[in-house]
């Protein structure tokens, strides 16, 4: 017998479409994704490159941009003049000794783009730090960090020896004072970090389950805390930097009240940190019975939290193929600057679980008014969507979400989202485009960065 009555579920997503300006700031969500394809070389207008809802407006930065422009940050962290962002192409010789571009900074203004630092090894989570410097990272198995300090007065820089650490400045000989490898920091395929205003940075290694072995863990949350917490204010000299000594562990959830207790089936619930080596911290969190994920990829810290220590979230990403949708899972760290090994500190919880129309989640962002979170979709025409923050109901979960936009490019996919400090405009990068036809600029491919402009929220 069939029974006859409505879909609440489907009521609830149709009404949140229909009145996506009260809920998410902008009118005309998408109910479809794009599923045709548009060549780059036939792109006049933003419009040509991505299928935005109806209330947004959208203007190209720039489309010079290197090819593979990954995640991007603003600089300075107050009252910013440029995005700093990192280039995900491999270490590459270009022809007379010029290595592939790794940093660039790119004008809010007019949009002019400088490459800052070369030679890095798939450049790919980037943060600007709170005492003025910019902390870039490389998303390969032997993944380094490396810091910048003034930025915008540092161009092409190179890394010319990666194990080593050596950087030389422009002139290709005279080592960079404004370039430092820290090794300190976890050795890993870095992508999504935070770093806090003391000098903790908590990220995770980019790594899928079963990598090697059939049974050898995904990818771990890290976290890094410095020895010497930073006081605040800016710094002269990178030695002055919280990031120069410090201890790295490795989060292990033990999903059970007052015992120890991990393994295969943890990956939600009470958490704690245990010490791994940061040359070694990948080998030593699988050792050591940290929790692994599948494929972590971009954190962020929730600007709109209030309570003690920090939330941060993150996607794993996971394989639409085998029908895992991938998901976005939330902590709060109530004591960043220890690591008590008690399992009380930390929680984490899942915050959205994909669908196959919300699938591969690889980037994401917080908006600075709302707390809303938005999910970048990593495939072709791939979608960004935006999920309310939980609210007063019973779960912890997202009260719902719909599609921003859709990437029209299938060689292409959406990255970097990032909202302005006011929550009005965000910047967009369209990555690894066919370039076919289209000019390189400083001996590179490029890629598109455009303006997504009409947010409008109700407080």
């Amino acid at each position: 017998m069939t029974i006859d009555r409505p879909d609440f579920g489907k009521l609830k997503e149709d009404e949140l479409y229909i009145n996506s300006l009260k809920y998410f700031g902008f009118d005309g969500a998408k109910k479809d994704g794009y599923a045709t394809n548009v060549m780059r070389k036939d792109v006049v207008t933003p419009e040509d490159t991505i299928d935005l809802a109806d209330g947004l407006t959208a203007t190209f930065l720039t489309r010079e941009a290197a090819n593979k422009a990954d995640l991007f940050n603003f600089f300075p962290a107050e009252n910013p003049t440029h995005l700093v962002a990192c280039i995900e192409g491999g270490a590459e010789d270009l022809g007379a000794g010029k290595l592939n571009p790794s940093v660039q900074s790119w004008d809010l203004e007019t949009g002019d783009v400088k490459t800052l630092l070369r030679g890095m090894e798939r450049c790919d989570g980037i943060r600007t730090t709170s005492w003025g410097t910019v902390l870039a990272t490389e998303e390969t198995t032997s993944g380094q960090a490396y810091e910048i300090i003034d930025p915008l007065n540092v161009e092409n820089h190179t890394v010319t020896n990666r194990e080593n650490g050596t950087i030389v400045q422009a002139d290709g000989t005279t080592p960079s004072t404004n370039v430092v490898k820290h090794n300190a920091l976890p050795t890993m395929a870095w992508e999504g970090l935070t770093v806090l205003d003391n000098g903790v940075v908590i990220g995770g290694d980019e790594l899928r389950p079963g990598t090697g072995t059939n049974d050898a863990d995904g990818g771990a949350i890290f976290k890094f805390v410095p020895t010497t917490p930073h006081a605040g204010g800016m710094i002269a000299d990178l030695s002055e930097s919280p990031f120069v000594n410090g201890t790295v562990y490795a989060m292990q959830v033990q999903c059970k009240d007052g015992a120890s207790q991990s393994g295969q089936g943890c990956e939600v619930g009470n958490a704690r940190w245990i010490e791994v080596n940061a040359t070694t911290a990948r080998a030593d969190a699988n050792t050591n019975g940290a929790t692994g994920y599948y494929r972590p990829e971009d954190l962020h810290k929730d600007p709109t939290y209030e309570g003690e220590g920090v939330r941060f979230c993150w996607a794993n990403t996971g394989n639409e193929g085998a029908e895992h949708y991938g998901e976005i899972i939330c902590g709060v760290d109530t004591d960043t600057l220890n690591a008590v090994n008690d399992g009380t500190t930390t929680i984490v919880n899942r915050f959205v679980e994909g669908n196959p129309e919300f699938t591969s989640v690889d980037s994401l962002e917080i908006h600075p008014v709302t707390g809303d979170i938005y999910g970048i979709e990593d495939h072709k025409n791939g979608d960004i969507w935006a999920c309310l923050k939980d609210g007063a109901d019973k779960d912890i979960k997202t009260d719902g979400c719909v599609r921003l936009l859709s990437v029209k490019d299938q060689s292409a996919e959406p990255t970097g989202f990032i909202f302005s400090a006011d929550g009005s405009k965000a910047y967009l990068s369209i990555q690894h485009s066919d370039d076919t036809d289209m000019p390189l600029v400083d001996d590179y491919k490029t890629d598109d960065i455009i303006v997504i402009e009409g947010f409008d929220f109700i407080k």
